[in-house]
């Protein structure tokens, strides 16, 4: 282990960036430039550490040897750049660079408010999201997991209205309140276990503490008990059911927030923090030693309840997303389950489905970044939010769509996309484990044909049909799963849709489609409730009728482009869809970084080899079960988990 400053300076640069993003705020070039440029220099930070990680080196920087000045009694505050931390820091600082430019082209392109301040809390985001990564303990971990749903908050409520308001105390009771008060209890009954056996630590091994694992021994119900603590602190923002419906209503935030809660940042930070408890703080040894007594049922791994979770949670969420016409709430539930992949294979213990699991990472935040990237730069060029008004949309935005279907592919698992790599890898996990594990194969196979079951409706309708003429054809003919009836309905049909729902967006039906949604009953009480995702943009001029205009009428709005394909309530305009070409769609701001993540899904899945994550991923690996990753599947699991914990 080295001593270096760099896991520190790859936290504060973008720190140091909010000082310069708030002075510049009279200046917009420049205070998205200090966005770029803090990028920029984090991400070159972790990289000029990634290869001396990779060769073993274990980088640190701890507050005690610096100052001298002790944060807990035996407990350090420190940072340290492993192979798990680097893995995320280096994921999250290179999206942020893509994301930085998005950004600068989706608020510009809305003309929203407050910029300083949104700019300013996404740099906040990232330095504590590399603080999580870059964490040497659950100490520091947690003052950190804290710290990101405090700086994300203003983020989520950005507009400023009853729903964001509502949304953003919601995210906070969840992510804060909830989940870091599980996050606390657990890290407390770590440390007086740990102290029951000597000294008390709670600094990461691969593999596992060995002061918990010994002091296990002596308290086996205690361990158990905050075992389960740090799964679900760590698992609201995972977005584990129950703990996940903060998720979809946070939609209400700007899209390039949406990127960064679903991608980037947040939900990642819970996914990220179940590995560390399961590699680095109980280790599959121990997780397979301290089974609990089930009445009925007998003795059960601490891994089969939080597996059994994941499997229904991926699942489930993937049921809701099919019935979600708002493309953005579709997205969220799509990653709920996503996340519950990664859960899933980091708890069926075996080396393979934990390689898949911590693949899965990087393959799903550069597919889902893509499809948020698509849905932001639908919203900014046409108003439109509804999947059942994006008909023949294609034409329209034909690169921004194209990218959506690698984006979506990749959700489905389907080569050449990275989320196939991922998924195969923890199929053959669970295959290896056989018995009950073939139960979560199962539940893996069913969510990926209901990915594409939700998918590919969005890129039928935008590519195979339509303004004049199409039909949602839905997979079960009844409410829940669509009416027969086309989405051009007419007036025999009672303007009843496919969805269930009906075709006029007026506000009234915008409230009734977000009854699923915890904050619908209190904001509808609002006169200023709109529906999530800014339907219309929270500083956007809106014609004081143009809520009691028809859908047919169409209020029109001047576009970024010079003409009037654009209009405020969504859907094509009247004389239908205007054709353009992949250069003229929208601005390069917003199309070159929607090009270049799609294509790193692409690179991720066609090269996986030569791909940084996977070898990162392999490593973690290895150093968890301290055996080549060559060799791993030749070992039988219980053989491997034997030698873990001796």
């Amino acid at each position: 282990m080295v001593a270096d400053i760099r896991p520190l300076a790859a936290v504060l640069v973008s720190a140091v960036a909010i000082v310069l993003i708030i002075a510049s705020h009279r200046r917009p070039n420049l205070r998205e430039g200090w966005s770029v440029l803090a990028a920029l220099a984090k991400f070159g930070i972790v990289v000029s550490m990634l290869p001396a990680v990779m060769s073993g080196t274990v980088f640190k920087w701890s507050l005690a040897e610096s100052t001298g000045i002790q944060f807990l009694a035996g407990i350090d505050f420190a940072l340290r750049a492993d192979p798990l931390g680097i893995f995320f820091a280096l994921l999250a600082s290179f999206l942020w660079i893509f994301t930085s430019f998005y950004a600068t082209g989706y608020m510009r392109g809305l003309d929203e408010h407050a910029q300083t301040r949104f700019f300013a809390s996404f740099a906040a985001s990232l330095s504590a999201a590399v603080g999580i990564a870059f964490a040497a303990n659950l100490v520091t971990i947690f003052v950190f997991y804290e710290l990101l749903s405090l700086v994300t908050y203003p983020l989520v409520a950005h507009n400023e209205d009853s729903e964001a308001r509502i949304a953003g105390r919601k995210y906070l009771t969840y992510t804060f309140f909830g989940g870091g008060v599980f996050l606390l209890a657990g890290t407390v009954m770590i440390y007086w276990l740990t102290s029951l056996v000597g000294g008390p630590t709670l600094a990461f091994e691969a593999g596992g503490m060995d002061a918990l694992a010994a002091a296990a021994q002596v308290e086996p119900i205690y361990a158990q008990t905050a075992f389960f603590l740090l799964i679900a602190g760590f698992g609201v923002k995972a977005a584990l059911m129950p703990l996940h419906s903060w998720l979809a209503d946070a939609m209400v935030a700007p899209t390039p927030v949406s990127g960064l809660l679903h991608a980037v940042a947040v939900v990642k930070s819970g996914a990220f923090g179940v590995a560390r408890v399961i590699l680095e703080v109980y280790g599959p040894g121990l997780i397979h030693d301290l089974p609990l007594d089930v009445p009925g049922i007998g003795e059960v791994g601490l891994n089969i309840p939080v597996a059994i979770v994941a499997a229904f949670t991926l699942t489930a969420a993937s049921i809701i997303a099919m019935r979600k016409d708002h493309l953005k709430r579709r997205l969220a539930y799509s990653t709920t389950a996503q996340l519950s992949y990664i859960v899933l294979g980091l708890s069926m213990l075996h080396p393979y489905a934990m390689v898949g699991a911590l693949f899965h990472i990087p393959a799903h935040a550069f597919a889902k970044l893509t499809l948020f990237f698509c849905a932001g730069a639908i919203h900014v060029e046409t108003h439109t939010d509804y999947i059942s008004e994006m008909a023949g949309i294609g034409k329209r935005m034909p690169l921004t769509m194209a990218a959506f279907t690698v984006g979506a592919a990749g959700m489905a698992g389907l080569p050449p996309i990275a989320g196939f790599v991922s998924k195969f890898y923890m199929l053959i996990g669970a295959g290896a484990m056989g018995g009950e594990y073939w139960l979560f194969a199962g539940a893996l196979l069913l969510s990926a044909v209901l990915n594409i079951a939700y998918f590919w409706p969005i890129v039928y309708t935008a590519f195979f049909e339509s303004e004049d003429y199409h039909d949602a054809k839905p997979l079960l003919e009844f409410p829940s799963g669509g009416l027969f009836e086309s989405y051009a309905t007419t007036a025999d049909d009672d303007g009843v849709a496919t969805d269930g729902g009906e075709t006029d967006r007026s506000d009234a039906a915008d409230a009734a489609d977000a009854a699923d949604s915890d904050t619908a009953d209190t904001a509808a009480e609002d006169d200023d409730y709109e529906y999530a995702v800014d339907k219309y943009p929270s500083d956007h001029t809106v014609p004081d009728d143009a809520h009691s205009e028809s859908q047919d009428d169409h209020v029109s709005s001047v576009d970024h482009h010079g003409d009037h394909d654009d209009h405020l309530t969504g859907g094509p305009p009247v004389a239908g869809w205007q054709r353009r070409s992949p250069f003229t769609e929208s601005t390069w701001l917003m199309l070159a970084p929607i090009a270049v993540i799609a294509t790193g899904a692409v690179v991720l899945g066609v090269v996986p080899d030569y791909a940084v994550f996977l070898e990162l991923a392999t490593e973690i690996v290895e150093g968890v079960f301290g055996t080549p990753f060559g060799e791993l599947g030749t070992v039988p699991f219980d053989e491997l988990v034997t030698e873990v914990s001796a």
